[in-house]
């Protein structure tokens, strides 16, 4: 079955998840671009930088990182790169929706003339662009699609008036009159910084403080261990104490802090951690 909107909001209803993790995937999930090119996107993913999520989300990036942990371990097999560089923004996709079937190709071909598509009210290259001696980018249609697009691109800080003159220059170079729309967002992804070029740092916001102190008691216990390590804090836990033992320090910690599982999991092997029975 073709992955929806619906289908996959259903599905993040019926994982066992935490509240705040149903919450996260949700607004991934509100992210989606379901049509190749859409803000410069592949179909099925979402782009975010870390601290706008945990800003969207109203937590710590660390608790953020152990939200993402949990739906990575989920059935819905979140998956995030970052492919585009150090300070572009994060790529997600819910993994468990892939289809066997070969993703269409989208791009336009040199017999459509229209400038854009619509389905879904998402917005996708198409058409032709006339390659001009020289021309100011925002006196043509292609302004809004550019900025839209390099948000998560590898040219996402640079000045679309300077995307549109090297694209230009490009195709001159090369003789090229007029070439699909879809050529332009190509150059994009493509996109190489001149040497010395410094990337633009992501803006930190400050991170919110958890007021509960019960909260706060199992956040330092989860940060402990860390998440990627979890497997192996399982194992070396049990064996020590046996699994009977493990599991009763589970259900101990979602009586106390009522959390889901996960979070308990990870809180457990915090405390043995910090016991010094298993290492970090």
């Amino acid at each position: 079955m073709e992955p929806t909107t619906g289908l996959i909001l259903r599905r993040i209803t019926q994982t066992n998840l935490s509240v705040a993790a149903h919450k996260l995937a949700t607004l991934i999930l509100d992210a989606i671009a379901w049509k190749d090119g859409y803000n410069g996107l592949s179909r099925g993913t979402a782009a975010f930088t870390l601290s706008a999520l945990a800003e969207k989300m109203g937590v710590s990036r660390q608790y953020l990182s152990v939200l993402l942990s949990e739906l990575e371990t989920s059935e819905l097999q979140l998956e995030r790169a970052k492919p585009n560089g150090k300070f572009a923004p994060w790529i997600f996709r819910f993994s468990a929706f892939d289809e066997e079937s070969e993703t269409h190709d989208l791009v336009s071909g040199e017999g459509d003339t229209s400038l854009s598509r619509e389905n879904n009210n998402k917005t996708i290259f198409s058409g032709l662009i006339e390659i001009t001696p020289s021309s100011n980018v925002f006196q043509t249609s292609w302004a809004e699609l550019i900025k839209a697009a390099k948000a998560t691109l590898p040219c996402w800080n640079i000045d679309t008036q300077v995307i549109w003159d090297r694209f230009l220059a490009f195709n001159r170079s090369r003789g090229n009159g007029r070439v699909p729309a879809g050529f332009l967002l190509g150059f994009m992804r493509r996109w190489r910084n001149s040497p010395g070029t410094t990337p633009r740092p992501e803006v930190k916001p400050s991170q919110k403080r958890v007021a509960d102190p019960k909260e706060r008691e199992l956040l330092r216990q989860m940060q402990a261990a860390p998440t990627a390590n979890r497997q192996f804090h399982a194992s070396d836990l049990c064996r020590l104490i046996g699994h009977a033992a493990y599991e009763a320090r589970v259900l101990d910690v979602i009586r106390k802090f009522g959390c889901q599982r996960f979070s308990a999991t990870l809180a457990v092997h915090g405390q043995a951690v910090l016991a010094g029975e298993i290492s970090r």
